[in-house]
């Protein structure tokens, strides 16, 4: 069932980037194009499959997994982005590109690259389930480290999430607000993946299906934004359909 939903929110997400590239040669929405596909990038090394082959090519030391995080924060920057200027949601603007977002990126950057570093990452393995499994010193790095990875989409969603709210409540035309309510449950879903530490072992799905409902939501909630620009025929809230 989880290899089910890695594969069709790849599908998804890979068939809404590929329709975006149009626009991309015009140099028209370009970070749109930019999120679906760096989303896709993060989906593809996130399954088994994909991430073993691309690790044996770094080394076999999780490398991969590094390099997902930081794909993960560069497309969560960019929605975060598209999304505060499309629904002119200024405090969010200036949360994540101001000094305070700035300063919040580069301490958790920095904090993961630390907690990677002092791990034993030997060994390929997805979700770094073997590192875990090295020692008691890995399993409190990994934890760590993956908290660190969690930390700024959930920043991100924070900052994103009282304009949303409100554009759902507006009057915005009603594919807008549904594509704000959708954003809204995948900054939820991004938020929820702060608690997956206290998630038992046995409910360990649940943070797939958390994941992945996230993704899907955006995916499906920035989608439906061109949707209503195709539909009305003109500019649709602003910087959302404004050229890059």
């Amino acid at each position: 069932m989880i290899e089910i939903l890695q594969w069709t929110t790849l599908i998804a997400c890979g068939a809404a980037a590929l329709s975006r590239i149009p626009n991309l040669v015009r140099k028209k929405n370009r970070s749109l194009f930019y999120i679906l596909a760096l989303m896709t990038v993060a989906i593809l090394l996130s399954i088994k499959g994909p991430y073993m082959a691309i690790d044996s090519l770094l080394g076999n030391t999780n490398v991969a997994n590094l390099l997902l995080r930081f794909i993960i924060f560069a497309a969560v920057y960019v929605l975060g982005m598209r999304i505060a200027k499309g629904f002119g949601d200024q405090p969010g603007l200036r949360l994540i590109r101001g000094r305070r977002g700035t300063l919040v990126l580069g301490l958790i950057s920095a904090a993961m690259l630390v907690f990677f570093a002092l791990m034993d990452s030997e060994g390929s393995s997805v979700g770094l389930v073997g590192v875990y499994a090295k020692d008691e010193r890995n399993r409190a790095l990994v934890e760590y480290y993956g908290a660190a990875g969690r930390a700024y989409p959930a920043y991100v969603s924070l900052a994103i999430l009282p304009g949303l709210l409100r554009a759902v409540r507006g009057t915005l035309p009603a594919l807008l607000r549904i594509s704000a309510l959708l954003l809204a449950i995948g900054g939820i879903a991004t938020i929820l993946s702060l608690f997956f530490p206290v998630i038992p072992a046995a409910l360990g799905y649940l943070t797939f299906v958390i994941n992945y409902t996230a993704i899907l939501c955006f995916v499906v909630g920035l989608t439906l934004i061109w949707l209503a620009k195709l539909r009305a025929g003109r500019k649709v809230t602003g910087a959302l359909s404004a050229p890059d």
